[in-house]
Order: C-alpha cells, then sequence, then structure tokens
C-alpha cells in the first residue's frame, strides 16, 4: 500500500520540473567539409519562463555573432584548418546553454619536386629537393619523403633538400607537406634506382700517402722533413664496423698536412676495376662519398678534408671540401679551375668523437663540377655550387677519393679513425 500511495505524488514533482534549455544545430552538420564561408543556423528553447535573450555563435572561443530572439541563421567566415563552432543562448533568467559542432575547411597546397624528376634513374642516396605553399595562414609545418608507404625523413618547415638512401629497382616515392592548420597534401614520384657502392674502402688496398709542407701543399715523399704520417687498417676500437683505419699526423712545421689517396675506379686500382678499355668512365655522372670519421680531439683539428677527384681524357675534375675548423670553421670547396679553397657559409659541426660524412656531388654533361651536398651527422647542407672543369696535361685515366687531416698552428700530433668508407657511383 505504501507504494501505491507515493506514486501519485512522485509524478506530480516530476511533472513540475521545468523542461532542460537545448540548443539545436541545423547547420553545419558536425564533422562537415565547409567552405571559407559557413551558414549556420539553429534555434533555442528554454525554461525560463520569460524565455530566451538572445543567441551568439563562437567560432574556436571567439564570439562571432549575436542576435535577439530563439533562432539564428547567418554565415560566418573560418580560414583554412579544423575548427569548432559553438552556439549558445542566454535566456532572461541569467542562464544560457550551448551546442558544438566541428567543421573543417580544407587547406589548398601545392608540392614542387625538383629532384628527383618522375620516372628517372637514380642513385642511393637520391637526392630529394622540393617545396610546398599552402592556403594554411600559418603556414607549412613539415615536409617528408615516403618510400613504399614507409616515412624514411622528415624535415620542418617548406623546403626538403635530402639524400634518401632507397632500395634497388623500381621505388615508389612520395613527397609530403604537413601545414599547421592539420592538412596536408603529397605527391608521388617514381624511380628506378642503380649505382654500384664499393664499401669499406678504408680497409681496400691500394692506398697512397703523402706530406704535404705549406705554402705550396705539394706532395712529398717519405722521408719528408718536417712532417710524419701513417695509416693501420684493421683497427677494432675505436670502430662502428670493427675494421676501422686509424690515420696519423705529426712533424715539425707549422700547418703541415698528410693526403691519403686511393684510386678506386682506372688506371692503379688494386680491386680490378682498371677500366683498361676506358668505357666505365665516360658514364659516370654521379657519385657519394660517405664515411664514418672518429675524431680523438676536435681542439687541435686544422682541418678534415674529403675529396673525389676525376681524371679522363686530359680533362681534370676535382671535387674537394674541407671542414675548415680553426680558420672560420666553415665548409670550404675547391676550386677546380683557380686551385684555391674557398669558403662557404656551411658551418663545420663536427666534433670530438663519432662523425658521419656524406659529400655528393656530380659530373655535368659539359664536365662541369656540381657540388649538391654536404651532410654532417644527418644534417644536410644543400650546396649548389658549380665549377668548370680543367685540361691537365698528363694522361691518367681513373678516379680516386682522398681524406687528408690538417694540422694546426704548432702541428699537434693528431690521430682520427675512418669506418665504413663508401663510394657510390652511376
Amino acid at each position: 500500500m505504501r507504494f501505491s500511495l507515493l506514486a501519485p505524488l512522485l509524478l506530480s514533482v516530476v511533472c513540475a520540473l521545468p523542461a532542460s534549455a537545448t540548443v539545436a544545430v541545423s547547420s553545419p552538420s558536425n564533422n562537415a567539409t565547409v567552405a571559407s564561408s559557413v551558414r549556420v543556423a539553429a534555434s533555442a528553447v528554454t525554461p525560463c519562463a520569460k524565455g530566451v535573450a538572445s543567441m551568439g555563435i563562437y567560432v574556436d572561443n571567439a564570439l562571432r555573432y549575436t542576435v535577439v530572439g530563439t533562432k539564428l541563421d547567418t554565415n560566418v567566415s573560418v580560414t583554412p584548418g579544423a575548427h569548432v563552432i559553438v552556439v549558445t543562448e542566454w535566456n532572461y533568467c541569467g542562464g544560457s546553454s550551448t551546442a558544438s559542432v566541428s567543421v573543417t575547411y580544407p587547406t589548398t597546397a601545392g608540392i614542387t619536386i625538383n629532384s628527383p624528376a618522375n620516372n628517372s634513374t637514380v642513385g642511393t642516396p637520391a637526392m630529394f629537393v622540393a617545396s610546398a605553399t599552402t592556403s594554411c595562414p600559418k603556414g607549412i609545418a613539415a615536409m617528408g619523403v615516403y618510400a613504399n608507404d614507409k616515412l624514411l625523413y622528415t624535415v620542418a618547415g617548406p623546403n626538403l633538400n635530402a639524400p634518401i638512401t632507397l632500395g634497388l629497382g623500381q621505388q615508389n616515392a612520395t613527397v609530403q607537406e604537413w601545414d599547421n592548420c592539420g592538412g596536408y597534401a603529397k605527391t608521388p614520384v617514381k624511380v628506378t634506382v642503380t649505382g654500384t657502392t664499393l664499401k669499406n674502402l678504408q680497409a681496400a688496398p691500394g692506398w697512397h700517402q703523402w706530406g704535404q709542407l705549406p705554402p705550396i701543399y705539394d706532395i712529398c715523399d717519405a722521408p719528408c722533413p718536417g712532417v710524419t704520417w701513417s695509416m693501420k687498417q684493421n683497427q677494432k676500437s675505436p670502430s662502428v664496423s670493427g675494421n676501422a683505419t686509424q690515420f696519423n699526423l705529426g712533424g715539425t712545421v707549422p700547418y703541415s698536412a698528410v693526403l691519403f689517396s686511393n684510386p678506386v675506379l682506372g688506371q692503379g686500382n688494386k680491386m680490378g676495376l682498371t677500366d683498361d678499355n676506358h668505357t666505365l668512365l665516360p658514364t659516370l655522372n654521379n657519385f657519394i662519398y660517405d664515411a664514418d670519421v672518429y675524431i680523438t680531439n676536435w681542439d687541435i683539428t686544422q682541418l678534415q678534408e674529403f675529396d673525389v677527384n676525376m681524371y679522363a681524357g686530359g680533362i681534370g675534375m676535382e671535387w674537394g671540401t674541407e671542414c675548415n675548423h680553426l680558420n672560420g670553421n666553415v665548409w670550404d670547396y675547391w676550386n677546380n679551375v683557380e686551385a684555391k679553397w674557398v669558403p662557404t657559409s656551411i658551418p663545420c659541426t663536427m666534433k670530438t668523437g663519432w662523425n658521419h660524412v656524406t659529400l655528393q656531388v656530380q659530373r655535368k654533361p659539359n664536365n662541369d663540377l656540381l657540388y649538391q651536398s654536404v651532410t654532417v651527422n644527418g644534417v644536410v647542407y644543400p650546396m649548389d655550387i658549380t665549377v668548370a672543369s680543367k685540361k691537365i696535361p698528363v694522361g691518367w685515366w681513373g678516379m680516386t677519393i682522398n681524406y687528408q687531416i690538417g694540422g694546426n698552428y704548432r702541428l699537434a700530433a693528431n690521430t682520427t679513425y675512418v669506418d665504413n668508407l663508401h663510394f657510390t657511383y652511376w
């Protein structure tokens, strides 16, 4: 009997409670894709006996529009990207209620790929150079390179310039940009990867060694008064691979240097790549010098030099780069014609311990030398410097790679190690 007596009472209490306030948004729908002008239509009801006073529209927490009454229907502008639109009603009793929808105004973007060309043949690593634009007012957040749906590289900002390691054969690459409005765009590029890599040349036979005395720095066979040098292969420590080569510089003449050189192709080659018929070198245009370098004392290291040289048909092409630590602390490049070093604005960021250095260069169809980039410890520094080749009076036919240590003002004894020295050509 108790429950039957309470039921009418509870029902009367429930019926006496006022209905809750509501805002109904009829346009746009939640998660809609919109243009720059968005129609917002909504209505409101309230339990306040005095009714709804006004309604308003917020876009990303900023009040953009108000109207007196229980309905609104107007257009608001939005910028490219994702936004939250909130419609609010205020009643005459001091209360309010809201309803929100999320919308996206897609950004427009463009990606320009300067390298590699679609359906081109490249080596590995392949040089990817691209830029991006967007309608997002906040700009480009980052760019990246995918190969076969795997993200291989990203960089902040609207420009990309990096050597990307790819597998051999046909590769489906994609350059993508992400903007700061939550949008993105992508452009595919197909390449066929070719090339030959000579690996672990630090442990290969055929190395030559010379001293070099200032100020002319002509090569000097041992014994060379004032400078000493040596190299020891098959070093297990310090080493990345367990098979590093130690290089040593010493002596008494300040600013002396030592040059270590290996004919990796052509005459004098000790690995069976002598190119006796002169059929290989004329077909080669792209070269990558890649190495791990251990510096025992960066403070006394005047410079570290890495060179690629090609001599064929009486033409000399010498791509020289040096990390000129104690004289400007920038990278220099070798002017092949004027036979002099030219400083760049690229900072020399090598350090005591292991460093990874990659030099990418190209022989143009007219035999001009193009310095494409130098990469140090994962940071790519574009160069895009062209120097002419020069005629040479000798008939030597081949290619060399060089490694050189430069001594400081007191020629402090210096020891470095080179490991994973790879040379790629195509």
